[in-house]
């Protein structure tokens, strides 16, 4: 179980890159912009977590700034659900979520997800 709740952070952590690649490629009608939002905005997020949140980010931040950092992320996934009308898909998205940060920390598996060194 332990490991399919890492499994489950690595897959929430794509799905929140997707979503927001979804959100930035559906929300104008111009195909520059859904293409430069649709592939910019990805990256930027991975971008974000690769530095600050990923286990092995490149700046040292306290625990709890890099979970704050992280929820944002998927903060920002649920609201670009729940803007292009997928309100079951983004309650679905928040309840995965609580459910493996819980787990996360009741398993102290805090270190191997990058919440502290």
């Amino acid at each position: 179980m332990r490991i399919a709740n890492l499994a489950l952070r690595f897959l929430l952590e794509l799905a929140a890159f997707g979503a927001v690649g979804y959100w930035g490629a559906t929300v104008s009608a111009r195909a520059v912009a859904r293409v430069a939002l649709g592939v910019g905005l990805p990256l930027a997020a991975a971008t974000l977590w690769g530095i600050f949140v990923a286990p092995r980010a490149r700046v040292v931040l306290s625990a709890n700034m890099r979970m704050i950092l992280g929820l944002a992320v998927f903060a920002c996934a649920t609201a670009a659900l729940v803007d292009r009308g997928h309100l079951r898909l983004g309650a679905t998205f928040v309840a995965l979520v609580v459910v493996n940060v819980v787990l996360i920390r009741v398993w102290r598996q805090d270190r191997m997800v990058g919440f502290t060194r």
